[in-house]
């Protein structure tokens, strides 16, 4: 899996969680998909992403977006 595709599944289920959580739990946890949403928007303008660059670190193969 490339670093690419490893940040969308972070997100994607990092907002499911806290869509879950916000159901069961408080709606306070909606701060966290609001959060995720952000990230995604600016990465996507600027190609900065700190999940991005902490998985290069780990060694994951870069892919297209993240480089």
């Amino acid at each position: 899996m490339n670093i690419d595709r490893m940040v969308m599944a972070f997100a994607g289920s990092m907002i499911l969680v806290s869509l879950l959580l916000s159901q069961l739990h408080s709606t306070h946890w909606l701060w966290l998909t609001t959060f995720v949403g952000a990230n995604l928007l600016q990465a996507s303008f600027s190609g900065f992403c700190p999940l991005a660059k902490f998985l290069k670190k780990m060694g994951l193969k870069p892919g297209i977006a993240f480089h």
